[in-house]
């Protein structure tokens, strides 16, 4: 059950920092955290907050390196879907100027999993082929980011669509179902998984790998570069105020939610 609540503003530790929250986002894994089907993975203790990826303003900082009036997004376990929220210093990169700060939010999260996808579990290189399978926000920063590495990229739904006519050197599979596809992985090719455990994963004359998403700076600020020079772009769907959060979930869990969803505090969002 997802309510509001009222508490007092909260005080950086060491290390940590106090930020305005911006935008958090909803992503499908925290509809399964709230109903508990991912306790043996991300144990949690209630009262939560919910919010993993987060955009906003340092406020106060009880460390250095960052200071009041940064601009920075970041992966957190939770929290974000806050006024104001603690941030651990080492998770947060700060954003150009010119990135919309909100916007930025969507990308810690399925960013972060696209990039690690394409660029190191995939390796992709130029004049490669890549089937992508899945159009949600995973999907698009994967086709972005398979394309800007010069690769050729064909992108499927779970439904299925449109394939390549010859094989493929990579094939992304970001869908919770069977994988597909793999009959046009060359030998020698890779099967990128995000949601078929490894030892679900068909096997063949082609490697197959299935990874969680690490939580990675470099990599996050690797995309901002990409984004402040108009090489990777932000899709967003609909902002909504944080008051919708309990909707959002509900529209998710029965289809209806489109695309990558921003949730801003009230403050950002009137």
């Amino acid at each position: 059950m997802i309510h509001d609540d009222e508490i007092e503003r909260p005080v950086p530790g060491p290390g940590e920092v106090l930020l305005r929250v911006a935008a958090t986002t909803f992503n499908p894994s925290e509809a399964g955290l709230r109903r508990g089907l991912l306790r043996s993975i991300v144990p949690v203790d209630l009262p939560y907050t919910m919010g993993l990826d987060v955009a906003g303003t340092v406020v106060a900082t009880a460390t250095g390196g960052l200071a009041a009036g940064d601009r920075v997004i970041g992966r957190l376990d939770g929290g974000a879907a806050a006024d104001f929220a603690i941030a651990p210093a080492n998770v947060l990169v700060r954003v150009p100027d010119g990135v919309d700060l909100a916007a930025a939010a969507a990308l810690p999260i399925a960013g972060l999993t696209a990039w690690q996808a394409v660029v190191e579990h995939a390796a992709v290189t130029a004049g490669q082929r890549v089937l992508i399978n899945g159009t949600g926000a995973i999907g698009r920063f994967a086709a972005q980011l398979a394309r800007h590495a010069g690769a050729h990229v064909t992108v499927v739904s779970r439904s299925g669509g449109v394939t390549p006519a010859g094989p493929v050197d990579a094939v992304l599979h970001l869908v919770p179902a069977a994988p597909r596809h793999t009959a046009l992985l060359r030998p020698g090719g890779v099967l990128v998984s995000v949601t078929t455990p490894a030892d679900q994963l068909p096997r063949g004359d082609f490697r197959a790998v299935h990874f969680i998403v690490r939580n990675d700076t470099g990599d996050l600020a690797a995309m901002l570069d990409l984004v402040a020079a108009g090489a990777l772009r932000i899709d967003i769907a609909g902002r909504r105020p944080l008051a919708d959060l309990a909707a959002v979930h509900e529209e998710a869990e029965s289809g209806r939610l489109p695309g990558k969803t921003l949730l801003l505090p009230t403050a950002c969002a009137s």
